[in-house]
């Protein structure tokens, strides 16, 4: 049998004359750029000859490499593609979804019952830390992401627009000294999902009140924990409108009600581009969008 070069160059080889770089390649192999490198000189080495022109940071396959990357690519996909097969064939296939706590208790699993009728032979393994969209590719295959942006070598599918709210206790508007005004914020401690460091310097820009300055700003990683925080009176709560609403919690009320604000950051359903070949990722992300679109979310 003749000898082979390692599959891990030719893949590396694909991503780069794909994507047009090296930097692209490694994002979508879930690899350092020098790594992907040294895979692509051990396919050139093996060869005995170059496979691209360099130019500057993009990588432009010659015409050797456009030979081999016609030859080999189909090749690779149906590898993928039959081991794909295998894979359904088992009857079971597994998404590992990085997705954050407060979606998924509000959003997402109200509505895994429909999915596990429409689809019993997925199966989900979550995962709900920090930096999901990092580890794309390593360790996770998509997640649900609250961010103003995405990569764009990453596929992306908008699930939302949503406004900012300010969120506070209750007693705030019903007690003795109601709070009505925002210029009341400056008496106020403001709460700040890091995730979201922007909804509150977004808000008040928006209301005409840039100078306004609260008694502190509290940071909190947990969305939960922000919505308790605010029903106990420890502060306002710059969050989503789908947070407020989604929480149906009677402690909770959404103050100065005339300002409209739109939020800056969406949720996102992102994977790798390749990725979507997957069949676990395809059901999903054609479920999910689908049963967000259906209730309108």
């Amino acid at each position: 049998m003749r000898r082979l070069p390692p599959l891990t160059a030719i893949e590396a080889f694909v991503a780069v004359a794909r994507l047009g770089s090296v930097k692209a390649g490694a994002q979508e192999l879930a690899l350092s750029p020098p790594a992907l490198s040294r895979r692509v000189q051990t396919l050139e080495r093996f060869i005995g000859r170059p496979l691209f022109d360099r130019r500057h940071q993009a990588m432009v396959p010659n015409a050797d490499g456009e030979r081999l990357l016609a030859q080999i690519a189909p090749v690779l996909d149906q590898l993928s593609d039959a081991l794909a097969g295998l894979t359904s064939a088992a009857e079971v296939v597994r998404l590992r979804l990085g997705v954050m706590p407060l979606f998924a208790s509000q959003r997402l699993f109200p509505r895994l019952g429909g999915l596990r009728a429409a689809h019993p032979e997925l199966h989900l393994d979550i995962d709900t830390a920090g930096h999901a969209m990092t580890r794309l590719g390593e360790g996770l295959d998509a997640v649900i992401a609250l961010a103003r942006e995405v990569d764009p070598t990453l596929y992306a599918r908008r699930l939302d627009r949503n406004m900012v709210y300010a969120i506070g206790a209750r007693a705030l508007v019903e007690g003795p000294n109601p709070i009505t005004r925002p210029e009341q914020l400056a008496d106020l401690s403001v709460l700040i999902h890091r995730d979201m460091p922007d909804t509150y310097s977004t808000w008040r820009h928006a209301a005409g009140l840039p100078e306004i300055e609260p008694v502190a700003i509290d940071h909190f990683d947990s969305g939960g924990l922000m919505l308790e925080a605010a029903a106990q009176g420890l502060g306002v709560a710059f969050m989503l409108e789908s947070h407020f609403e989604d929480a149906h919690d009677p402690r909770l009320v959404r103050l100065f009600a005339d300002i409209e604000v739109e939020s800056p950051y969406s949720y996102w359903f992102v994977c790798r581009p390749r990725a979507l070949q997957q069949k676990p990722v395809k059901i999903f992300r054609d479920w999910l969008l689908a049963n967000l679109r259906q209730e309108g979310v």
